[in-house]
């Protein structure tokens, strides 16, 4: 975790200046070839193509100058989309009564996969409703987590709304 921290603080106020969010980073390191995905966020828009290359630029730059990962590495930088993962507590904290899916580090109760409506998040925990149960999980134990879009499906092409079937 620690070169995540340190990848987040040198990051953050670089993408800041674009007037975007760092919403979060994912690092997978191997021995041949590693990942840096970088997450953008703006709080009043879409995160656009020109966001990604703008942030894209800077963050390469930064990279460049303090060489914080060794070795060979991709950068990628997108917007969270409507799948969007979840990092931090304040970000689930903006989505309660959203349905999550969270993924734990270690078996919790027998079981790493839940997925449920989130009831509460705070500081240290977070409670789904999984199944008719609620289940809390600290976030010291959350390895993943992502939103589980929801589409309308009452206005599927072909049917419309308001009009009963006879």
């Amino acid at each position: 975790m620690a070169k995540k921290d340190q990848l987040q603080a040198l990051l953050a106020p670089a993408v800041r200046s674009l007037g975007l969010e760092l919403w979060g980073l994912e690092l997978a390191l191997s021995r041949s070839r590693g990942l840096l995905r970088i997450y953008i966020d703006h709080t009043d828009r879409p995160i656009t193509l020109e966001d990604c290359e703008a942030a894209s630029r800077e963050i390469s730059a930064l990279l460049d100058v303090n060489d914080p990962i060794s070795g060979n590495y991709t950068l990628e930088v997108s917007s969270p989309g409507i799948d969007r993962p979840i990092f931090a507590p304040a970000q689930f904290q903006r989505f309660v009564g959203q349905i999550l899916r969270v993924q734990t580090i270690a078996p919790i109760n027998n079981r790493r996969k839940f997925q449920g409506v989130l009831n509460a998040a705070d500081e240290g925990s977070v409670t789904l409703a999984v199944e008719g149960n609620e289940v809390t999980l600290r976030h010291s134990d959350i390895d993943k987590a992502r939103l589980v879009p929801q589409f309308d499906t009452a206005s599927k092409p072909g049917k419309a709304k308001g009009k009963s079937d006879e």
